[in-house]
């Protein structure tokens, strides 16, 4: 996996994560076993909280991972990918999302899915 470099997907990834607030900018669609996976290791933290989480650990300088999308249901709509592997509560937690942006970037424009939360 090589990390986010292209500085336009960047800038969009971290304009979507400083948005972690306010609603619509960090969107969430999880599978039952990822919300049971949440509920029972991260003792239920709330996805505003890991939006949050999401949004400090890039801030600190962690790594976004950009994975070309090879799935064939994903890959005729999204080009890539993004991971976030960090931990939250002592757990190891890998984050799998998808970037919404247009170009040019526009401030609070970007929006970021959050399509899969588990242990890595």
């Amino acid at each position: 996996m090589a990390p986010l470099t292209d500085p336009t997907r960047l800038e969009a990834y971290k304009d979507a994560l400083s948005n972690w607030n306010p609603r619509g900018y960090i969107q969430f669609d999880l599978t039952e076993v990822a919300h049971r996976w949440i509920r029972r290791e991260l003792n239920g933290i709330s996805l505003k909280e890991i939006g949050r989480l999401m949004y400090e650990y890039v801030k600190a300088g962690g790594e976004i991972d950009e994975v070309r999308e090879t799935r064939p249901e994903w890959s005729g709509e999204y080009e890539f990918h993004y991971d976030l592997r960090f931990t939250i509560q002592d757990r190891p937690v890998y984050i799998e999302s998808r970037l919404n942006y247009q170009l040019p970037v526009i401030p609070d424009d970007s929006s970021i899915l959050v399509v899969n939360v588990h242990a890595p």
